[in-house]
């Protein structure tokens, strides 16, 4: 029987089946668990990593698992020593196909509970809100101020507006997307994401989880600006897009250096979260 005790979720990045901790991380929209976990739990083995291992020999072999392997993703989760460490993850729908592999009498009650964890995200969809308080949740487990989370989630907001709006406008995803985002981001900062990334020392990391509140007042202006802009210009297509996307980092931008130019001190920071740096501090000072 599936417990109250077995059914409790953490607010981040673990959930909790007979008090054993399973990592999972929000990825493409759904929940994505760290197979080696899983396997852990199941097997009471202290090598889950063997096991799996062996196992998915075995899968592929004599049961024609292949197919599934593009659904098992090598994602950054926290590893025993606080590192972030690539390991195999997959989705509710593949973790069920391996379950059925593993002879465990916790089987049938970890499919019971993982179904449990399905449902709350189906629910996020129904109720959005849910999905929001999850996202407060998950921030305010890793540490960050109520103030930070709270700039986060509006930031977030702004965002979600700036890419329904360039949807709208015929902007194509992904890569064109980045294309305008990097465009926003050297107008008001001066750097590109990626070299963003590079000065605060980020690899696969969200570079906006990383920013200071200044750093994140500066960026929602510069999107929403953008924003405005195609809205009242009524742009199509990448290319008028694109420039709307520059003069709103530039209205950012100017904003930016007016405020540097009378504190006397830079907005840009080297401050991230993994080595421990406030990300309240919002004045950094100039080398």
């Amino acid at each position: 029987m599936v417990t109250n005790k077995d059914l409790q979720k953490s607010a981040g990045k673990l959930v909790v089946f007979e008090d054993k901790k399973i990592r999972r991380i929000f990825h493409d929209g759904e929940w994505y668990f760290s197979i080696i976990d899983v396997v852990g739990i199941l097997t009471d083995s202290t090598y889950a990593n063997r096991y799996w291992s062996d196992l998915k020999i075995q899968l592929a072999e004599k049961e024609g698992f292949s197919q599934l392997y593009e659904k098992i993703v090598r994602l950054k989760l926290q590893a025993p020593d606080k590192k972030m460490r690539e390991t195999d993850t997959t989705n509710t729908e593949t973790l069920f196909r391996i379950i059925q592999a593993i002879s465990s009498p916790k089987a049938e009650p970890f499919k019971r509970w993982l179904a449990q964890v399905g449902y709350e995200r189906v629910k996020e969809i129904e109720d959005p809100e849910l999905a929001t308080q999850r996202t407060r949740d998950l921030y305010k487990d890793k540490g960050y101020s109520d103030t930070w989370i709270e700039k986060r989630m509006r930031g977030i907001a702004i965002r979600e507006e700036l890419t329904d709006e360039w949807d709208k406008r015929g902007v194509k995803r992904e890569r064109e997307y980045a294309i305008l985002t990097a465009e926003i981001s050297k107008a008001t900062f001066g750097l590109t994401p990626s070299k963003y990334k590079e000065l605060k020392g980020l690899e696969q990391e969200n570079l906006r989880d990383h920013m200071t509140s200044l750093e994140l007042i500066f960026t929602m202006l510069g999107e929403a600006s953008t924003t405005e802009i195609a809205i009242r210009k009524n742009t199509q297509g990448f290319s008028q897009n694109k420039k709307a996307a520059r003069e709103g980092g530039e209205i950012a931008g100017d904003a930016r250096s007016a405020l540097e130019k009378k504190s006397g001190r830079k907005v840009v920071s080297k401050a991230n979260y993994l080595d421990g740096n406030s990300l309240e501090l919002e004045l950094i000072p100039e080398n």
